[in-house]
């Protein structure tokens, strides 16, 4: 049997999941490409309109039972998904990199992340803590107390089609919510087979319809989703665009969103670094996911005493990377997602030159066909060039100078986005001082670590044009559900806050 086969995908797929399978009436057939090799891995029926409606009543239905299931029978759910993930693991982080192009290791390194965020939700199931304060009113009792919210909906992008789902998926269910899933439409697949998994999980805890699903290429159903007050939370992945677009339908409702978008992430390296250390951590970050990871180090910023060193070593890195097929074992970079991102780099890479950027490393953008192969590129530009401050999704790794850390720190807080960040120093002072209120305005700030590879028990995200928003770890969990503040008067008086006399 073929990958996709052993995860229960055909050639030709319903794309609608709500409690069952669906056969979609309202689109027409979505092909999913290998980006490797160009071929076919499958195709999808895509969703229309009436199939969500369908799907948003049969969510709506189950959190009305799901939701009156105690919080650590929730995570028995939880932990039979983490069950069926590890015993597939192998076959699903081969389709992810089918579907994605990103290589076998971190294919089957995304689907270990799901793994683990359900070991995580298992335990969060038992520790769903509110909070007790004393009140001013005597023989009064406060506390505070967490509720589930309802139907979430979840939108995922291409190149994390599966772990980003999980980070949301598993958390909102254990907190008592029931899911609606609109993955990228370029990685379909791997969402069919994610759905398939939950549905065994579901089958042997004895409930359906917590996870549920809608395939769509266009911006149809994630509009829906955004402008439905019937779904209380969307958690979005994608650009900051598209982020500012469902963050302003959903506000213009009042309803909630968890925003998790672009990032152009920034390495400061000063003379005291382990120099090895920071070009492991910099070529891992810029070249893993093909540059396609709001993530991945876009900005090396680099003391000016050492930038012609670690300059020659970046230059050294870069011509050892293997690209090729992402399901062999020596390569170390797959192609990019689709030809337009070919062309976007390409792009990019044009204007640079024009205005005058130098080329250290690469420029090729049509590395070899079939398959929408680049290399990695390495750019030394001036800090005023406006592409450094933008987000190019793919492996452009821009070279920069300073003169001290507090002008490195100015350069990486100079961007619009606040994602992820890092320092590489062996001094005391200056980590301290990048990891204060004077130091990076990202919601992730690393020493002596790169900026990209993040653990599931932190919350996950970052400030500015990032979107703010925080998932899987830490206290995420309470972006999936609602603060209720309770009080209990055990007494035989009525006494007000504030000491108000009201009367007599």
């Amino acid at each position: 049997m073929t990958t996709p086969e052993v995860l229960g995908i055909g050639v030709l797929n319903s794309g609608v999941y709500a409690g069952e399978w669906i056969e979609s009436r309202g689109k027409g057939l979505l092909a999913s490409v290998d980006p490797a090799t160009e071929g076919l891995v499958g195709i999808v029926c895509e969703a229309g309109l009436d199939e969500y409606e369908q799907t948003i009543q049969v969510a709506a239905q189950t959190f009305l039972r799901w939701r009156m299931v105690p919080a650590p029978k929730r995570g028995d759910l939880i932990r039979m998904l983490g069950d069926e993930l590890r015993a597939h693991k192998a076959e699903l982080g081969r389709l992810v990199t089918l579907e994605t192009g990103k290589i076998l290791a971190e294919g089957e390194g995304e689907v270990q992340e799901m793994i683990d965020a359900c070991d995580f939700a298992v335990g969060l199931s038992r520790q769903l803590y509110g909070h007790t304060t004393h009140s001013e009113r005597p023989r009064h009792r406060m506390y505070e107390q967490w509720q589930p919210l309802g139907v979430v909906g979840i939108i995922t992008a291409f190149n994390f089609p599966v772990a980003v789902w999980a980070w949301n998926a598993v958390l909102a269910a254990v907190c008592g919510n029931t899911m609606i899933w609109k993955p990228s439409g370029e990685t379909p697949i791997t969402a069919l087979a994610v759905q398939h998994l939950c549905n065994r999980a579901c089958a042997r805890f004895g409930m359906d319809g917590i996870f549920n699903l809608l395939v769509s290429s266009d911006t149809l159903i994630g509009e829906k989703m955004a402008s439905d007050r019937r779904i209380a939370l969307v958690s979005a992945t994608g650009s900051s665009r598209m982020g500012q677009s469902v963050g302003m339908a959903v506000s213009s409702r009042l309803g909630r969103s968890l925003l998790e978008l672009g990032g152009n992430n920034a390495v400061v390296v000063m003379p005291s670094a382990n120099l090895a250390l920071a070009i492991r951590a910099v070529v891992f970050g810029s070249v893993g996911t093909a540059g396609q990871r709001c993530t991945t180090t876009r900005r090396l910023i680099m003391h000016r005493s050492i930038a012609d060193e670690l300059t020659e070593r970046v230059r050294s890195a870069y011509g050892q990377v293997k690209i090729g097929d992402p399901l062999d074992s020596r390569t170390l970079m797959g192609p990019l997602i689709n030809e337009k991102a070919v062309v976007q780099m390409r792009g990019a890479l044009g204007e640079l030159v024009t205005r005058g950027a130098e080329v250290i490393y690469g420029g090729n953008t049509v590395y070899r066909r079939p398959g929408f192969f680049v290399e990695p590129t390495v750019v030394r530009a001036s800090p005023t060039e406006p592409l450094v401050a933008e987000e190019t999704f793919a492996p452009i790794l821009y070279l920069l100078e300073v003169n001290g850390l507090e002008e490195g720190v100015a350069l990486n807080n100079a961007v619009s986005y606040g994602l992820s960040s890092a320092l590489f120093t062996d001094s005391v002072r200056e980590s301290e001082y990048f990891l204060s209120h004077l130091g990076s305005d990202c919601g992730i700030a690393n020493i002596n670590i790169g900026t990209s590879g993040a653990e599931i028990g932190g919350a996950f995200g970052g400030e500015k044009d990032t979107g703010g928003g925080r998932e899987m770890g830490s206290d995420s969990w309470k972006a999936y559900m609602r603060r209720q503040t309770c009080t209990i008067n055990w007494s035989d008086e009525l006494p007000l806050a504030q000491g108000i006399q009201f009367g007599s």
